[in-house]
């Protein structure tokens, strides 16, 4: 079974193991891959709320897409670290939600990612106003407690 990761108050947080795909001849992570890790730990997110992306495109044509970003990288990660994405909502609009994205390797925090994803129609690309339901259980799982 896929782990989806965990709610704790405020956040959730979602395991990642650093392979040997995810790094440089020096054996660092590559930049790229720390948008990677922030992307699975979003949709397994989701997927903890019960919403399944794909569900959600074929019944409601919305999806969501990375509208901007932008990464802090404070600490270099290795090759076989495990990390943990700590996720939570800084803002929510009618068309999108604000994620900040901690990157943590135990008590230390080596990338800071905060992303803005919009929600669109599959079909036109157009802005289309988010999922009411899937925004109120976001906020309400990631509302400290």
């Amino acid at each position: 079974m896929i782990h989806a990761g965990e709610f704790v108050p405020g956040e959730h947080r979602f395991p990642v193991r650093v392979y040997y795909s995810d790094t440089d001849a020096g054996g660092i992570i590559y930049h790229g891959r720390y948008l990677d890790m922030a992307e699975h730990a979003r949709t397994e997110l989701f997927r903890h709320i019960g919403g399944d992306q794909k569900e959600l495109k074929d019944k409601s044509n919305l999806v969501f897409v990375v509208r901007s970003l932008s990464v802090d990288y404070l600490k270099p990660g290795y090759l076989d670290d495990i990390l943990e994405v700590r996720t939570t909502i800084t803002k929510r609009e009618v068309f999108s939600l604000v994620f900040q994205q901690d990157i943590w390797r135990g008590d230390e925090k080596i990338a800071a990612l905060t992303v803005k994803a919009a929600s669109i129609s599959a079909e036109s690309g157009r802005p289309v106003p988010m999922d009411k339901e899937w925004g109120d259980v976001l906020v309400r799982k990631l509302k400290a407690e």
